[in-house]
């Protein structure tokens, strides 16, 4: 659960900075939300996830 909630924090603050900067219109971000909706209810939903939680464990693991 936390790894979703940041990366969904994350993606808000990605598209709250590209809304500011003039380089995401408003338009664009609703057709993201509403795909980010309806890939939820899709049977490709847990493949999303399961993909994310091992990119976040990769990345974590990560020494610099």
């Amino acid at each position: 659960m936390a790894i979703s909630l940041s990366v969904v924090l994350l993606l808000l603050v990605l598209v709250v900075v590209f809304l500011r900067s003039g380089s995401l219109r408003m338009s664009n971000a609703l057709v993201c939300v509403l795909l980010g909706f309806l890939l939820a209810s899709t049977s490709i939903a847990p493949t999303i996830s399961d993909g994310l939680s091992t990119t976040a464990r990769i990345v974590s693991g990560v020494r610099p």
